[in-house]
């Protein structure tokens, strides 16, 4: 008999390129390739990259390098963003075999048919431009992850100056909602009891569909799953939370009271320089509804220090539009040229040094706010999803809540991947703990 040839995926940049890189093991087991842990040694190598910033290209080409040093006999795959929107750049890597684009990458147990290294990397690339569907490649289990995520969206209609995000990703495409719901359905029978949504642009989803359909009506028919606790979504544009959304989102004790709307600006001036379909007024006024809407609402956000064009002025009214909101976390990134992008163009540079400090100041913004939010919740009981993960200080058992905080407890070890009660005791700068309370 013969032996199964090993596979190995590392995966680099978003939780989009991580479930992409499931579902490519999926398919690759089901035509006879046996899985392995990333960097294990095995038979082929396959890098899924990330291309969102100048600082992800370094690290895509860190890693490629790497892993042909320390596996020379393995086949080298490299495929995702970065090998969509560079493929001649990641060709000329040493020891790549094979750069596959993003919707040739469904492909892979067909191209990897014939293992043998080229004496030329093979480049299979097309236009992600052409890229009309989502491919179907279903898994029923998640590596190591007690929380499942289902791809039902790829690619971006919009075109904002600072974004090589539909360079890489091709257009707005959705995937059908019975095959998303027959997905949700599959991971919660395997036992996953929260699932969240993902995608590209997901408020986007539904539009490109006959019949049209939308994000609200596929929330709606998938918080009715059998044995699904929690539905979470990933990023939403404020622009997209549609009356009916809203409804959905605030009305279903299914769906977590945890959204992620992302800002980049608090200026309306740098918003319209980034080409953002919003204003800072009517980022406002959605954060407050849902927040009044929603009791504890976890509020989530992205922000961009230092595009072209933000002076000091700019910079002051994201900082009086965060700090006056209720948010309980902050993603903050320093801008960094993507060629191809209109933002590269553009006047009124940051010098670097002055984006590392209004990051700072950001992110200490966002640190004072994410321990005001966890601080509030000391006391109350919460149910948390009790991570297959524990503490790596303390060795205490890890949970999330609804609400999207991490706490830390005592416990016996077989409530992994369950649900639990507990009462949040202590909120600090180092975490937040609780005690069980019932299981």
């Amino acid at each position: 008999m013969t032996a199964p040839l090993t596979v190995a995926v590392s995966t680099l940049g978003c939780r989009l390129n991580q479930v992409e890189s499931q579902e490519l093991m999926g398919l690759l087991e089901r035509h006879g390739f046996e899985p392995v842990a990333a960097g294990a040694p095995a038979r082929v190598h396959v890098v899924n990259t990330c291309t969102v910033t100048s600082r992800a290209d370094v690290s895509d080409r860190q890693l490629i390098r790497r892993i042909a040093r320390e596996h020379p006999d393995a086949l080298l795959v490299v495929t995702g963003c970065y090998a969509q929107t560079d493929p001649d750049a990641v060709s000329r890597i040493p020891g790549v075999d094979l750069v596959v684009g993003n919707q040739e990458k469904y492909r892979l147990p067909e191209l990897l048919a014939s293992l043998v290294e080229r004496r030329r990397p093979e480049v299979k690339v097309g236009n992600i431009a052409d890229a009309r569907e989502v491919p179907v490649a279903p898994f029923a289990r998640v590596a190591g992850r007690t929380r499942a995520f289902v791809k039902i969206q790829d690619g971006c209609q919009h075109r904002c100056a600072f974004c090589i995000v539909p360079t890489a990703r091709g257009g707005s495409r959705s995937q059908r909602p019975d095959v998303v719901a027959e997905q949700v359905a599959r991971l919660v029978d395997a036992g996953y009891r929260e699932v969240t949504l993902t995608g590209v642009d997901i408020g986007h989803y539904g539009w490109d569909l006959a019949p049209r359909t939308t994000l609200a009506a596929l929330v709606r028919r998938l918080a009715e799953t059998p044995g699904l606790r929690w539905l979470r979504l990933s990023s939403v544009l404020p622009a997209y939370f549609t009356p009916e959304l809203i409804e959905v989102v605030t009305a279903s004790p299914r769906i977590a009271p945890h959204v992620h709307v992302p800002l980049q600006s608090g200026s309306d001036r740098v918003l319209r320089a980034m080409r953002r379909p919003y204003n800072a007024r009517l980022y406002r006024a959605l954060a407050e509804r849902l927040a009044a809407a929603i009791p504890g609402l976890g509020l989530g956000t992205d922000v961009i220090v230092g595009h072209p064009g933000e002076g000091e002025r700019e910079f002051a009214e994201t900082l009086a539009l965060v700090g006056s909101l209720p948010f309980s976390y902050l993603h903050v990134f320093g801008y960094s040229d993507r060629k191809g992008t209109e933002s590269t163009r553009l006047p009124d540079r940051v010098p670097a040094r002055i984006i590392r400090e209004r990051s700072r100041h950001l992110r200490e913004l966002g640190r004072a706010k994410n321990l005001a939010f966890r601080r509030s919740m000391v006391g109350e009981q919460r149910e948390v999803l009790v991570l297959a993960e524990r503490d790596r200080i303390t060795g205490r058992l890890c949970g999330l809540t609804s609400n999207y905080v991490e706490v830390t407890f005592d416990g016996p070890a077989d409530l992994a991947r369950g649900f639990a009660v507990v009462r949040i005791t202590e909120a600090g700068v180092e975490g937040t703990s609780a005690i069980l309370e019932a299981c």
